[in-house]
């Protein structure tokens, strides 16, 4: 008999929940084939068979908090389940004879049909009477409710939430970019960008680079509070928030100051899909420098992003929109997308995380500016 184990646990998370049986028992299992998932406090894990068998018992249900090593299941192995029950004897079906029937059935054709008239009125009045259906004009009552228990992700989620808006001194400031350059370049380099790098020209390259070359001349809000000291960075990893069915998750892109734009296009893409199949890393989502967050794929117009705990700043982009503005004492139609950033004031002056929104608008409505570095 195989046990099967929650396996070993990322570092600084001591228990997971079950999250979803792909067995049931009885079930044949394949070498290699998931048997069950399990969900921590930011990935969901998957648990292979380590042999094949028969999957004969389930001990830790969905939605039950669990620990390392701990046995979720049994699993026969495969010489176990090989082994076949006697067959049981085939039951022979008796021949009643043609003779015996004749004998046993009633001669009388009257006395059938006044018999069967008296059963079945027996058996009329004894049955119970099914209940009367409501009628139309009493309409069955909607007010449902449902009860879900938060998934270990929802709970992560909300916590932290909750804690930045609790301990950090949160503010938002405001700004508007004309996204007519980036669309511009966008349309004439995608088809040949695509051809190169296999991979589509997106707006999240433009603004990771904006957000770099911007926190290179603001390193404050690319630092952190530790206590009552600042810790800067000299680097920059900028979490990219990424949507999924279990919830937010916020990969990291690590040294996002040494890629180029194929390579910040190929990482979104790669964690969007793995943030789909939850399979994700811890250490995939931990440390970030900096978090960009894009509402506008949702029709987000404007919104005051919550700062991702330990980080001081978080930059929310929205839907680009066209709309009238004023450009040198003329009414023009321009696409112009809302930016947010909001920001520690504990550690970020309001002066400087205006002025480094200001670099970020700069650096998109002029992209040559990303690549002289100016």
């Amino acid at each position: 008999m195989k046990e099967v184990k929650v396996p070993v646990l990322p570092e600084s998370i001591s228990e997971a929940t079950v999250a979803a049986w792909h067995k049931k028992p009885g079930d044949y299992v394949e070498l290699d084939d998931v048997i069950v998932e399990i969900e921590t406090d930011k990935v969901v894990l998957e648990v292979p068979a380590e042999e094949s068998g028969v999957l004969t018992e389930i001990l830790a249900k969905e939605g039950e908090t669990v620990n390392e090593q701990q046995v979720l299941g049994l699993l026969n192995d495969e010489a176990e389940a090989g082994a076949k029950a006697p067959a049981a004897p085939e039951e022979k079906t008796p021949e009643i004879t043609q003779e015996k029937t004749q004998d046993s059935a009633p001669s009388n054709l009257d006395e059938i049909k006044e018999k069967d008239e008296e059963e079945i009125i027996e058996e009329a009045k004894e049955a119970p009477q099914p209940a009367s259906e409501p009628s139309p004009s009493q309409p069955l009552s909607n007010r449902m409710e449902e009860r879900v228990p938060m998934t270990r992700i929802r709970k992560t989620i909300a916590n932290r939430l909750h804690s930045a808006t609790q301990n950090t001194a949160m503010l938002t400031t405001f700004n508007e970019v004309d996204m007519t350059e980036i669309l511009s370049m966008r349309a004439s380099y995608k088809e040949a960008f695509e051809k190169k790098y296999s991979v589509k020209l997106g707006f999240m390259s433009f603004f990771v680079k904006a957000a770099v070359e911007s926190l290179k001349k603001f390193p404050t809000v690319n630092a952190y509070i530790d206590g009552d000291d600042i810790v800067y960075h000299a680097f920059c990893d900028v979490s990219v928030a990424v949507s999924s069915d279990r919830g937010l998750v916020v990969p990291v892109l690590r040294d996002a100051h040494k890629m180029g734009m194929h390579d910040i296009e190929k990482g979104i893409v790669d964690f969007a899909v793995r943030a789909q199949d939850g399979t994700l890393g811890i250490d995939e989502m931990s440390d970030g420098t900096f978090t960009i967050s894009n509402g506008g794929v949702f029709g987000s117009l404007l919104s005051t992003p919550i700062l991702n705990s330990p980080q001081s700043a978080i930059l929310g982009m929205h839907k680009t929109q066209e709309r009238p503005v004023v450009i040198d004492g003329e009414i023009v139609i321009r696409p112009m997308m809302y930016l947010a950033l909001s920001y520690d004031h504990r550690i970020i002056d309001g002066k400087e995380a205006v002025q480094f929104l200001v670099s970020i608008k700069e650096a998109l409505e002029d992209p040559a500016r990303l690549l002289l570095k100016v």
